[in-house]
């Protein structure tokens, strides 16, 4: 579906990222920060079955021409309902139902079931960026009014986007996520000594159960991995959905399978292997990498071993990421494990509007309370670090 703009530029709606072409998609993509927003990986999320309308994941995607050069886009779904999103919205779900107004359907900004800060919308640098983004955004307005949609919602934003959106009429919330940021650390000992005595040692007796348990670690990126070993991330995934995260197990199969063809350089598998055994790991954490940041995405093992989960979604990843030269590590969600190894709560926002004035008025009126207290939260979790005094106070001021 496409609408000519009176700038001379051509808007479109897509119902697949296919029909865009990942050339220049890719154009705009690869130069961020995240790998997130490329198109490979938002690609293979529908191809394989896994954001699609089927699971309440309609690709709903926006693009900005002039003639046959894309100069804007967005990654864009309307969902029916929030599971995936990490951004917990329900509450404002529950308002909308007490107020007599629908919630669902919403259009949604993100990677799918990706809760790592960095999306925004993709921009030529050699277009007119405000121009493109108020195109854009009158676009969404439009097609959210039209078809009576309750809200637009952008999670996990990147903070100088976000600013760019605050000004254009977008209400910010404040989440928190946990980083681990390197502080020029010359080897996994040297990143010890940010923690007090007590925890020294409770890294270092976790550490050591993973060896008496007779595990072999191995990182491996890119082309190091087999071809045979993309299968098998789905497995170490299923598990640990089906075990702990009942309901949540949104990416299929096929999506890992695929990742092999056209994104394995990104991918980064920390295996562990029983001993004389190369070829069959019994416990896997799955990571991307781009420059000089790397994200953790999922785990699993075949059995319980004592502290394995510790060793291959931190302190493995860690010990790769200071010899790597990496700067930023984001584990993924959650934190109850995370800020007890070196985690620190870390601020991350989300972009709202509603549509309706109601619900848009309460928003305002109540966003800088709900941002309050979750800083309060922040910095609660951040005085509680098991850091020496001098690394509490750096983990305080980031």
């Amino acid at each position: 579906m496409a609408k000519s703009h009176s700038s001379g530029l051509t808007v479109r709606w897509h119902h697949a990222l296919a029909e865009i072409p990942q050339p220049q998609w890719d154009r705009l993509a690869v130069p961020l920060q995240t790998p997130f927003l490329e198109w490979h990986w938002l690609n293979n999320l529908e191809t394989s079955g896994s954001a699609v309308r089927n699971t309440g994941w309609q690709p709903c995607h926006l693009t900005v021409w002039q003639g046959e050069t894309l100069l804007g886009a967005a990654a864009l779904y309307l969902k029916g309902h929030s599971y995936g999103e990490f951004v917990f919205d329900h509450q404002w779900a529950d308002l909308a139902q007490r107020l007599g107004i629908d919630y669902y359907p919403k259009l949604l900004g993100m990677a799918p079931f990706t809760p790592a800060e960095g999306y925004r919308f993709l921009i030529d640098p050699e277009a007119n960026e405000s121009l493109v983004t108020q195109i854009m955004v009158e676009a969404i307005d439009h097609f959210c009014q039209t078809n009576q949609i309750s809200g637009c919602n952008f999670l996990f934003v990147d903070r100088q986007w976000q600013k760019q959106m605050e000004s254009l009429g977008f209400t910010s919330w404040l989440h928190h996520s946990y980083i681990w940021q390197n502080q020029n650390f010359q080897d996994f000992d040297d990143y010890l000594q940010i923690f007090n005595a007590n925890q020294r040692r409770n890294i270092k007796r976790e550490r050591k159960a993973v060896q008496k348990a007779g595990l072999r670690i191995q990182v491996l990126q890119g082309n190091q991995i087999p071809h045979h070993f993309f299968p098998a991330i789905y497995r170490f995934y299923s598990n640990t959905c089906d075990k702990f995260y009942w309901g949540s197990k949104y990416l299929t199969k096929k999506f890992f399978q695929s990742l092999y063809e056209d994104y394995r350089a990104r991918v980064v598998l920390v295996l562990a292997f029983p001993e004389h055994d190369d070829q069959h790991p019994v416990g896997l954490s799955f990571c991307l990498r781009k420059g000089d940041r790397l994200y953790g995405r999922y785990w699993g093992s075949l059995a319980d071993y004592d502290c394995l989960h510790f060793e291959a979604c931190y302190y493995q990843p860690i010990q790769w990421a200071i010899g790597e030269n990496i700067q930023l590590f984001d584990p993924g969600a959650g934190g109850r494990h995370k800020r007890r190894r070196g985690f620190p709560a870390t601020a991350n926002y989300s972009l709202h509007r509603f549509y309706h004035p109601k619900m848009q008025q309460i928003l305002q009126i109540y966003i800088d309370e709900i941002n309050a207290m979750e800083q309060a939260e922040i910095d609660a979790i951040n005085q509680d670090l098991p850091f020496s005094r001098k690394e509490v106070s750096l983990a305080l001021e980031q």
